[in-house]
């Protein structure tokens, strides 16, 4: 193509169109340059979860089938978990895990609920009131079990919910000196600590509710309890199947609680978790190899749960 200058007179041009035609790029390549930035931030982020969390695990089922004596590591089979069975302490620590994890769901897992339901409820002071209850999640787990072990549970009428009963004039307790007592104070202290996370869970959730459902349930003269029963459980039960679980997965693990409330085992082993014990075995009797049994154990367990709760759950849905 040729653009006249001058009468007479040409030189060579552009092309007229501005847009020049390159190659078409393959479509593997266009792909991995597009997800270029996406791939190294999952690259990380596997590397991360293979190095801190599957490789601990893989190494602790390899241990849990071996024996380590002066340096010298044998393969010894079951005999670790043969001998873990045969520890009354092994199903004593079941025992009582399964009671805290109980208790937990009664207590730590209902009342966020309520609460939350009583903030979305709420015309006034709402942002002053979710901080309130978000508060105890900011303080480190040591710090708010050391104010419950010497302000709340002094055995002394000097206590804080020992004066709160001597006031309503109800007889005192020993709290964590008392067995009874233990596994209820532990998911008292456990559901203030842990509450602010799940009450912000389902106050979004309930947030997410349309408001017209609760207006048709007021027209039909539904009272309170009932627009909770057939509105509201029903439009956030993903959200209750999901903390459900991971409320039993969370609690069935629970160590902090014993070992800074209850010294450890507590009275007569009334406080003694499976991760208590995997703690003891690793750290004070030095058998590394019988608490990785301990913990392949405990890894079996909550990943049955997990799945047949799962399956469960499916099903409804």
């Amino acid at each position: 193509m040729a653009i006249t200058t001058a009468p007479g007179t040409t030189r060579p041009g552009r092309p007229s169109s501005p847009y020049v035609q390159r190659p078409p790029r393959t479509s593997l390549g266009r792909k991995v340059r597009d997800n270029v930035t996406g791939h190294a931030f999952l690259i990380g982020a596997v590397l991360c979860f293979a190095l801190f969390s599957w490789y601990p695990m893989i190494r602790g089922v390899v241990m849990s089938f071996q024996r380590t004596r002066r340096g010298v590591t044998t393969w010894v089979g079951w005999d670790n978990y043969t001998r873990i069975l045969d520890d009354p302490s092994f199903w004593t620590a079941w025992k009582n895990t399964f009671y805290f994890t109980l208790l937990a769901l009664v207590l730590g897992y209902t009342v966020p609920f309520f609460v939350a339901i009583l903030l979305n409820e709420l015309r006034h002071a709402k942002g002053y009131l979710r901080i309130l209850v978000y508060l105890p999640v900011m303080l480190p787990p040591a710090s708010a079990l050391f104010l419950f072990k010497f302000y709340a549970y002094d055995p002394s009428e000097a206590g804080l919910f020992n004066a709160i009963l001597k006031a309503l004039h109800l007889p005192t307790s020993q709290w964590m000196q008392s067995p009874g007592m233990t596994m209820p104070a532990m998911v008292i202290a456990s559901t203030w600590m842990n509450m602010g996370s799940a009450v912000l869970i389902y106050l979004a959730a309930l947030q997410n509710i349309p408001g017209e459902l609760y207006e048709a349930a007021e027209l039909d003269g539904a009272g309170i309890w009932r627009r909770i029963w057939n509105v509201t459980i029903p439009q956030t039960r993903l959200i209750l199947a999901l903390m459900a679980m991971m409320q039993i997965v969370a609690t069935m693990q629970f160590f902090v609680e014993p070992l800074i409330l209850a010294n450890g085992a507590g009275a007569e082993d009334s406080a003694t978790s499976i991760a208590y014990l995997i703690y003891q075995h690793g750290f004070f009797q030095n058998d590394l190899n019988g608490a990785a049994a301990l913990g392949v154990i405990m890894l079996v367990a909550l990943a049955g749960f997990s799945a047949v709760y799962l399956r469960l759950t499916a099903k409804q849905d």
